[in-house]
């Protein structure tokens, strides 16, 4: 990529800025990081525009740029049924989940575990999440940004890597959730701006020079078959979006597991002043996620119209910078993709030293431990975590094709049993911790055995199927145990319907945002 001194100087000055934003929000009270929930939960003072913006800066990252764009790139505008299908889930997730975790005053996901079921649960699933932001989520984060970096400096993947991981470890270490999410605010305006330049471009050449509109016009006509939302039995590519699937099926599983169970999303949401914040947030995230495959997917899109000369589909992004940006220009749509990387590392970063913090060093290793030591400990797991990614990231996922998918599949393993844990801890007063520890422990093996029994079926009906058959176990076990041993579950969760009641303005926001799905789906069916 022939990258011009003006485009480096751009780039450069992104990060300085992104890492001197950061030091100065942590100092910008002298000591202020006194105790965990400064650290952890940003003090408890994010407004909802703080919030919705770090939650996309957070979730969008290399692996939709890179990964999404590839995936538009072999499948189409289906791809972005997991975009669209996640704001209406951040509706749900704002409306019945986030008014019970505020309600229980939780730090994680496992604490909310613990205080439902019992410590089993909790110390089971956060050795599970651990384990998954630093050998999936960061390693992903990692190795996709890398290879953008890597054409762009002509640097080898692995030192790309390094890079990157010095510049997130650089402000987000110290300063914790509250550096991550004022960082966020400037890197999703970044990543939206830098993103839609790549997309103005593309489709402009598309055109051959008359403009986005004519060139998004010509992608409809040159290429109709890349513009189904749900795709037909025939498309080789079914396997992976099967269909109504889509709207009924598995990725609603996917979904809420990522955006209601998920402890670095839902961290931010713990982090507000209000719940009338955290539920504002929600929303502004979901418009925003609306915009998200016009940044994403249609550059995969024009770059299989413009027949490019890539060897894997991952490649279409960094082949749409090199190509078709101009001098200038480079450097902010480089700084966009290196937003989406650098806020996802500090949010995956902020959020493992949580869970170990909290669920694994506080509840087992030193229950004493005061509030300094759980900040050094939070640091200190920090680093460690994205050292193990960077020794792991390009041995781990070199040979992979598409990389969103290969995320998809393989969390899709435990998905189902984390949104059956969750939501019938939620909602059903009868389910047992004994019933719950037989679910956790289920989920991966049901996966794999539906996966060997049903090859050819789908993943995202593999995990539809692998739900209903969890879903099952929970109810029968804790009916079993509630009715023949007598064995009560000790900590249902206590609410009445009123704190599931939403303002005016979430309720026009939350129907606008639905309305706006339903045209979509109508249009490019």
């Amino acid at each position: 990529m022939n990258f011009s001194t003006l485009d480096f100087a751009i780039f450069i000055g992104y990060c300085v800025l992104i890492i001197a934003v950061g030091i100065w929000v942590s100092r910008e009270k002298k000591g202020h990081i006194k105790n965990s929930t400064d650290y952890f939960l940003a003090s408890k003072s994010l407004p909802w525009w703080a919030i919705g913006a770090s939650l996309i800066a957070s979730n969008i990252s290399a692996e939709q740029f890179i990964g999404m764009s590839g995936s538009g790139f072999a499948i189409g505008l289906g791809i972005a049924s997991y975009e669209f299908m996640a704001a209406a889930t951040l509706i749900i997730v704002a409306k019945f989940f986030l008014p019970i975790y505020i309600k229980e005053g939780i730090f994680t996901m496992p604490q909310f575990l613990k205080l439902r079921y019992d410590d089993r649960i909790r110390t089971s699933l956060a050795i599970f999440w651990i384990m998954l932001y630093i050998f999936v989520n960061l390693t992903t984060v990692l190795y996709l940004s890398a290879l953008a970096l890597s054409v762009v400096f002509g640097v080898s993947t692995m030192w790309a890597i390094v890079g990157l991981a010095a510049v997130a470890v650089s402000y987000s270490i110290y300063g914790g959730l509250k550096a991550v999410a004022w960082t966020d605010v400037i890197q999703v305006v970044f990543l939206i701006l830098g993103g839609l330049v790549t997309t103005f471009l593309a489709l402009d050449a598309v055109s051959g020079g008359e403009g986005p509109m004519r060139g998004m016009a010509m992608l409809f006509e040159q290429a109709p078959e890349k513009f189904d939302m749900i795709l037909s039995e025939e498309n080789p590519f079914y396997k992976d979006l099967p269909g109504m699937t889509v709207l009924f099926g598995g990725m609603w599983i996917a979904n809420i597991s990522y955006w209601g169970f998920n402890q670095y999303i839902v961290q931010r949401a713990l982090a507000a002043k209000s719940l009338k914040e955290v539920q504002w947030g929600l929303v502004f995230a979901a418009f925003l996620k609306l915009l998200i495959p016009l940044v994403v997917v249609i550059p995969g899109i024009a770059a299989f119209a413009l027949n490019a000369e890539i060897s894997r589909y991952d490649e279409a992004y960094p082949w749409l910078l090199s190509n078709l940006v101009p001098t200038g220009l480079k450097g902010l749509a480089f700084a966009a993709l290196m937003a989406a990387a650098l806020s996802s590392l500090s949010s995956m970063m902020n959020s493992t030293a949580t869970i170990f913090t909290m669920d694994i060093y506080k509840a087992h290793l030193k229950p004493d431990a005061n509030e300094k030591q759980l900040v050094v400990i939070g640091r200190l797991v920090s680093l460690t975590a994205i050292i193990i990614a960077v020794l792991v990231a390009e041995p781990l996922l070199g040979g992979e094709e598409q990389i969103f998918q290969f995320i998809q599949k393989y969390t899709g393993y435990v998905s189902p049993g984390i949104v059956v844990l969750f939501v019938f801890g939620l909602f059903w007063k009868k389910a047992t911790s004994n019933a719950a520890l037989a679910t956790a422990i289920a989920s991966v093996p049901f996966s794999i055995i539906i996966d060997q029994l049903f090859p050819t079926m789908p993943f995202l009906d593999q995990m539809g199927l692998v739900f209903l058959l969890l879903s099952t176990l929970m109810i029968v076990y804790s009916l079993y145990e509630n009715k023949s041993r007598g064995i009560v579950p000790a900590n249902p969760i206590q609410y009445d319907r009123s704190l599931f009641r939403t303002d005016m303005i979430f309720n026009v926001a939350s129907f606008a945002i639905v309305l706006t799905l339903a045209a979509i789906y109508i249009i490019f069916w």
